[in-house]
């Protein structure tokens, strides 16, 4: 049940939270009312903490699988307000650890099921789409990586050779001729710039994926549960408080599934289980045709670069660049506030990066600025699990790449509650459990000097035309 509209100041701090949320309401297509609070205790069979896609995944699956199912999805903002609505529009492949990663872990096979598995969820996700009439702007264009350095075509040739060994992916290598002939990107040193692509993703708007599939759940009788806290909770219970403190109890469930991801580290049973890390974004105006057919970039296409320091973009439905990347700095104790959100050093440098790599945006205006923390896991080894004797499941730990690996989580997390075996609980990720990050000062170190890595690798490949040294030294630490 939806409350009434919205005020203007609860609208505007939803609308704050980036471009996507804020186009439903110019769009007239969301006025991003909250749904009504639980205001007493409760009892229902599966209880989920927090209503990102994570979340939503698992409560569809759940309640197609077994209607008579009683699930309650309790969120303490709106649907979406978090990383599901305001991430980059990827519904990709990637899986924070790479597939030569997941090898040494787990073996050849598992490393081959897991990729398989990510590919074929690119598909899912558009499937689902259209099936429940969920129109979210997907397109599935692939990604094009840019190589735009001697080191870093190198470094591309290298991927698509390593990645057709496992024969699942189906990563192209585009020569600078070919480049040259499709796109207006610039190079970095004296050779013309090449790329990668990759097949295996669509371009998404996020924030209708996210909405529009809490739209869905509704109907298949999920109660969603807005502007109420989870405060804590234990095996068989959680415990609540509305945002507005009048109310506060407990849900009774035979289930609980925590699906936070970066913001789990605000509640102390996650705590050191993730660690929030700050991805900075933002949306142009709409760009002319014309300019559009000079940068080369399609609609249903996602592009990147080979850079360290991870940078990210796509074309939107309304031929705006919705661009974002690292930069942000880890905080304290994996402290969250809206603050971390606005870096004006960072926002500066993504637009600097945007007008770099694509001459034909030198002039464009930026209209939204915004972000919000992933989250990270100590091993980079994202998860979906649950533990039969306690009822509790968790999964996250995406680093990013969690638009499309949510609806996976949602597949494998029903699997898991329903006592199922089957081939996706059989994937390498089910019931991983990574090792807690270090208590503070060490965590605060490490995550810092990690950004700061990144950054250094950049400046030393382009000073020195040879492989970092920095990159090398700090790859273990990422999953690669």
């Amino acid at each position: 049940m939806r409350q009434p509209a919205p005020t203007d100041a609860s609208q505007a701090a939803y609308r704050r939270a980036g471009f996507w949320l804020d186009d439903l309401v110019i769009s007239g297509r969301d006025d991003l009312a909250p749904r009504a609070p639980l205001t007493a205790d409760a009892r229902v069979d599966v209880c989920i903490v927090g209503g990102g896609l994570t979340g939503l995944w698992t409560a569809y699956e759940l309640a197609r699988a077994d209607p008579s199912l009683r699930i309650a999805v309790l969120e303490r903002e709106i649907a979406g307000f978090g990383a599901s609505g305001r991430n980059g529009g990827w519904c990709s492949a990637l899986f924070p650890r790479s597939a030569a990663s997941l090898e040494r872990e787990h073996g050849f096979d598992a490393a081959v099921a897991m990729r398989r598995a990510m590919v074929d969820t690119v598909d899912e996700v558009g499937r689902v789409a259209e099936a429940e009439g969920i129109d979210c702007d997907f397109e599935r264009g692939g990604t094009v990586v840019f190589a735009r350095t001697d080191v870093q075509r190198r470094s591309a040739r290298a991927d698509v050779e390593e990645a057709r060994r496992f024969e699942v992916d189906r990563p192209e290598y585009w020569d600078g001729h070919t480049v040259a002939t499709r796109f207006g990107v610039t190079g970095r040193d004296d050779g013309e710039p090449a790329a990668t692509f990759d097949p295996a993703c669509a371009r998404v708007h996020p924030a209708k994926l996210v909405r529009g599939l809490a739209n869905v759940v509704e109907s298949l009788g999920v109660s969603i549960f807005e502007r109420t806290e989870v405060v804590d909770w234990a095996a068989g219970r959680v415990r609540f408080r509305s945002v507005d403190g009048r109310d506060e109890g407990t849900v009774s469930a035979r289930h609980v599934i925590i699906a936070l991801e970066g913001y789990g580290s605000q509640l102390p049973r996650v705590r050191r289980r993730i660690l929030p890390l700050y991805s900075l974004m933002i949306a142009t105006e709409p760009l002319p045709d014309d300019v559009w057919d000079e940068i080369g970039i399609e609609h249903g296409q996602t592009f990147s670069d080979y850079r360290h320091l991870l940078v990210y973009g796509q074309r939107t439905a309304d031929n705006r660049f919705a661009f974002g990347g690292r930069g942000a700095r880890y905080h304290w104790g994996s402290a969250v506030d809206p603050a971390f959100e606005r870096v004006e050093r960072v926002f500066e440098h993504l637009h600097q990066a945007l007008r770099d790599l694509f001459p034909a945006a030198r002039d464009t205006r930026v209209t939204h600025r915004w972000g919000g923390p992933l989250g990270v896991a100590r091993d980079w080894h994202a998860t979906a699990s649950y533990n039969p004797r306690t009822g509790v499941g968790f999964a996250g730990g995406y680093v990013g790449d969690g638009l499309s690996t949510t609806n996976l989580a949602g597949r494998t997390l029903a699997d898991l509650v329903l006592g199922r075996d089957t081939p996706l609980t059989r994937l390498p990720w089910a019931d991983h459990r990574s090792p807690l990050w270090e208590p503070e000062p060490l965590r605060f170190a490490g995550a810092n000097l990690g950004i700061l890595g990144m950054q250094l690798a950049d400046l030393e490949e382009h000073l020195t035309r040879r492989p970092s040294v920095a990159a090398r030294l700090i790859a273990p630490l990422t999953g690669h």
